[in-house]
C-alpha cells in the first residue's frame, strides 16, 4: 500500500491491547479480509483504535452510527484526531418531516410537510465534494445514508471550474449557474444562491456558510477570483481557480432531463390506462393531473415538489433498481466502519419495508406514479453488496455480523484505566424496593450515582416517586423526553442534582458517565430484548467506568441471558485482572468533563445552554428563535453593522448545533 493521506494526531499512544487489536485489524485488511469484527468492551477506546486502523489503511472511510446524537458524539472525536484531514457529517437534513401518505380508511391523503435544517444540508453538501475531491476523507453518517440521493456522475460532471484567465461570458455563467440549482438573490446572503452587480458575480457556494466567492470579468474573459468573507467582506484570499458544485444534490443536465420527462409522460398514459380499464377513473383523472402539474413545473423551474418520486428516470435506472445513495460517492475501495453494529445491522434491515408500505397505498390510489416505488432507502442484501471492506464494532456483536465475518473477530478488553467490568449479584425478588433503596444510600454517601432499569413505564414512574418520597433525589428518564432535555437530565445526574436515574430502555441514550457505580435491573429474569443477553451486558457496561462499579440482577431463576452475561463478565474482569497485576495498575475512576458529554464539532449542547432563551421549551421554540436570529442578523448586515451581525452569527452557530442532533 502506497503512504496514507491520513494523518493522526492524538497527545497520547494506544496502550493496553489497543496496539494488538491495532495491528490485527490492520494486518486482516491487508491479508484480504473482507469483514470482520472489534469486540470492543465499554471504555477501551474503540474509536481512538479505529482511527488508527484508519490512519494505516489510508481509504477514504464511512463511520456508520445508529443515531445522530452518536453519531455527532463520533464526528467531534475523530475531527479531533484529525484535524488536517477532511472529517465530515451526513445525516438527515430534516428538522421536522412529515412523509407523504395516503390512509385509504379514512379516504385521508396527507401531504409531505418538511423543515430543512440548513446547516446539517450545508454539511452533506460538504461530505459528498470532500468525496469527490480528496481521497483523505472520512464521512461520519446516519443510516439515513442508505435514502437515494442523486446521480455521482451528474454531481461530479455538472460542478463548475473557473480559473483567471477562461473564456466565458457573464450571461453564460450565470446560465450555468442556474442549471447547477443556484438563484439569483440580490438583496439577502444566503447558501445556494449568487448576486450580479456590472462585471461582477458573487457566489454563495452550497457546501460553505461564511464565504463568498467572487468572480470579476473583463470582457467575455474571467480577470479575478476572489474569497471574501460572508460579514465584512474582507477579501480572505486571491485564487486562481476553484470549483463551484451543484446546489441540489438532484441535478440534472437540462437535455436529460428534457429526455426523462418524456419517457415520464410516455409511462403517465400507460399507467392511466391500466386505471381506467379496471374501473379506477377517480385514480386515472388524479394521477394525469397531478404528474402533469409536476412536468410542467420540471419543464419552467428545473425542479418541483416530490422530485425524488421521478429520480428513476433522471437517474437512467430500470424499475426495481437500487437507487443511488451517499455509498456510490465513494470509490470502491472505500472502509466500513459499523458502529454500534448489533444496533445499526438491525435498523438497516428494516427500513425498505416500512418505507414500501407507505408508498404501497400512494401508488395504488394514483397519487403518485409507479417510480415512486424506486425512491427509497437501500433493501438489506443491496447494502450488503456495497460492502467491500467492514470493520463492525460493538461490545456485543450479534450473530449476523460473526457470521459476516467468518468468526474473524478481534477483541479488546482491556481498558487502560485499569477498570474492571462491574461486580455482578443475582438477587431475589422479594424486598428487591427496599434493597434498591438500601444500595442507593450507600451510593449516595460516596457522592456516587444509579441507573435503574424496570419492566414498564408505570413502574419506572412509580418506583421514582417512592425514592423521592425517601429523601433519593431520582428522575423518570422515558422515550418523550426530547433530546435537548434529555441531554439535561443526564448533566444534572452527573452533576449531582439527582442520585438516580429510572427508565425502561437507557441503552439508546450513549451514557457515558463516570459517577455512575450502580446498575440495578428489576426482573432480569423476563424474556424479552432488554433481557437479553446483548442488552444485559450493554446496560452493566454503565457502571464500567468507576473503580466501585456493580450491577446487581434481580430475579428469581437464572436464565440463559443471565448465565452468558455473567461468564462474559467475569471472562474479562479477569483478563482486566491480570493486565493490572503486570503491569502494577491501581483501578481509578475515570475523570471526565461534564461539558463533554454531548456535542458536536468543538462546542457542544450542554456548554450553551446559558446561549438558550427562557421561553425556549421545546425543539419548535428552538427553530423559531434561529429563525429570529437570522432574520436580525441580516438586518444587521444590510444596514453595515457587521460586528453585531458576526456576534449573532457565532450564537446562531452554536444554536445549530444543538438543532443537529434533534
Amino acid at each position: 500500500m502506497g503512504r496514507s493521506p491520513f494523518k493522526l494526531e492524538a497527545p497520547f499512544k494506544p496502550t493496553g491491547d489497543q496496539p494488538k487489536a491495532i495491528k490485527q485489524l490492520y494486518e486482516n485488511l491487508k491479508q484480504g479480509v473482507n469483514e470482520q469484527v472489534l469486540l470492543g468492551a465499554t471504555g477501551t477506546g474503540k474509536t481512538f483504535t479505529i482511527a488508527n486502523v484508519i490512519e494505516k489503511y489510508g481509504k477514504p472511510t464511512l463511520v456508520l452510527s445508529h443515531n445522530k446524537t452518536l453519531a455527532a458524539q463520533l464526528y467531534r472525536e475523530l475531527k479531533e484526531l484529525f484535524p488536517n484531514n477532511a472529517v465530515e457529517y451526513f445525516v438527515s437534513y430534516y428538522d421536522y418531516y412529515q412523509p407523504e401518505a395516503y390512509i385509504p380508511q379514512k379516504d385521508l391523503y396527507i401531504e409531505k410537510d418538511s423543515a430543512i435544517n440548513d446547516a446539517i444540508d450545508r454539511l452533506r453538501h460538504s461530505a459528498t465534494r470532500s468525496l469527490i475531491e480528496r481521497s483523505d476523507t472520512i464521512v461520519v453518517a446516519s443510516v439515513s445514508c442508505i435514502y437515494g440521493l442523486g446521480t455521482p456522475e451528474f454531481y461530479e460532471k455538472l460542478r463548475l471550474q473557473l480559473y483567471v484567465g477562461m473564456q466565458i461570458d457573464r450571461q453564460s455563467l450565470l446560465r450555468k449557474l442556474v442549471e447547477l440549482q443556484y438563484q439569483r438573490d440580490d438583496f439577502s446572503y444566503k447558501r445556494g444562491t449568487f448576486r450580479v452587480k456590472g462585471d461582477t458575480v458573487e457566489i454563495l457556494p452550497a457546501y460553505s456558510e461564511d464565504i463568498i466567492i467572487r468572480v470579476e470579468f473583463f470582457g467575455d474573459e474571467i480577470d479575478s477570483i476572489s474569497e471574501l468573507d460572508i460579514f465584512n467582506r474582507d477579501v480572505k484570499r486571491k485564487l486562481e481557480r476553484t470549483v463551484i458544485f451543484p446546489a441540489s444534490h438532484y441535478v440534472i443536465p437540462r437535455p436529460d432531463m428534457m429526455e426523462a420527462i418524456k419517457q415520464i409522460q410516455r409511462d403517465l398514459e400507460i399507467e392511466v390506462e391500466e386505471y381506467r380499464k379496471a374501473g379506477k377513473e377517480i385514480e386515472a383523472n388524479r394521477l394525469w393531473q397531478r404528474t402533469n402539474y409536476d412536468i410542467e413545473m420540471m419543464i419552467e423551474l428545473g425542479a418541483c415538489k416530490g422530485i425524488e418520486n421521478y429520480s428513476r428516470y433522471f437517474d437512467g435506472r430500470k424499475p426495481g433498481e437500487p437507487p443511488y445513495t451517499l455509498i456510490d460517492y465513494f470509490p470502491e475501495d472505500f472502509l466500513l466502519i459499523v458502529d454500534e453494529s448489533h444496533v445499526t445491522i438491525p435498523q438497516i434491515k428494516a427500513m425498505y419495508n416500512g418505507d414500501f408500505i407507505r408508498k404501497d397505498n400512494l401508488v395504488k390510489y394514483g397519487w403518485r406514479m409507479k417510480s415512486a416505488y424506486d425512491n427509497r432507502p437501500l433493501k438489506f442484501e443491496e447494502f450488503i453488496q456495497k460492502i467491500q471492506k467492514a470493520i463492525y464494532v460493538s461490545a456485543t456483536p450479534a450473530d449476523w455480523e460473526i457470521n459476516r465475518s467468518k468468526g474473524v473477530i478481534v477483541e479488546q478488553i482491556i481498558r487502560p484505566t485499569g477498570l474492571l467490568d462491574p461486580v455482578v449479584e443475582v438477587k431475589k425478588t422479594e424486598g428487591q424496593i427496599d434493597d434498591i433503596i438500601s444500595e442507593v444510600w450507600r451510593v449516595k454517601e460516596r457522592n456516587e450515582r444509579a441507573i435503574i432499569i424496570t419492566l414498564t413505564k408505570k413502574m419506572a414512574e412509580h418506583l421514582s416517586d417512592h425514592l423521592q418520597e425517601r429523601g433519593i433525589k431520582a428522575v423518570y428518564l422515558h422515550s418523550e423526553i426530547d433530546t435537548i432535555e434529555r441531554a439535561k437530565i443526564i448533566k444534572e445526574l452527573r452533576e449531582g442534582k439527582y442520585d438516580v436515574v429510572v427508565g425502561v430502555n437507557l441503552l439508546r441514550e450513549g451514557l457515558d458517565m463516570p459517577e455512575v457505580s450502580l446498575v440495578a435491573i428489576l426482573d432480569a429474569d423476563k424474556q424479552g430484548f432488554l433481557r437479553s443477553k446483548t442488552a444485559l451486558i450493554q446496560t452493566i457496561g454503565r457502571a464500567a467506568r468507576n473503580e466501585n462499579g456493580k450491577a446487581i440482577l434481580y430475579a428469581d431463576n437464572l436464565t440463559p441471558a443471565m448465565i452468558e452475561t455473567i461468564k462474559e463478565t467475569e471472562r474479562r474482569r479477569k483478563i482486566q485482572q491480570e493486565y493490572n497485576e503486570k503491569h502494577g495498575i491501581t483501578p481509578k475512576t475515570v475523570k471526565k468533563e461534564i461539558k463533554d458529554l454531548i456535542s458536536l464539532e468543538e462546542l457542544g449542547i450542554l456548554e450553551i445552554y446559558s446561549e438558550i432563551p427562557p421561553e425556549v421549551n421545546t425543539e419548535e421554540d428552538l427553530l423559531k428563535e434561529i429563525e429570529k436570529l437570522e432574520k436580525q442578523m441580516w438586518e444587521y448586515a444590510a444596514n453595515w453593522e457587521f460586528e453585531k451581525a458576526a456576534e449573532i452569527r457565532d450564537k446562531l452557530e452554536r444554536l445549530r448545533k444543538i438543532a443537529t442532533v434533534l
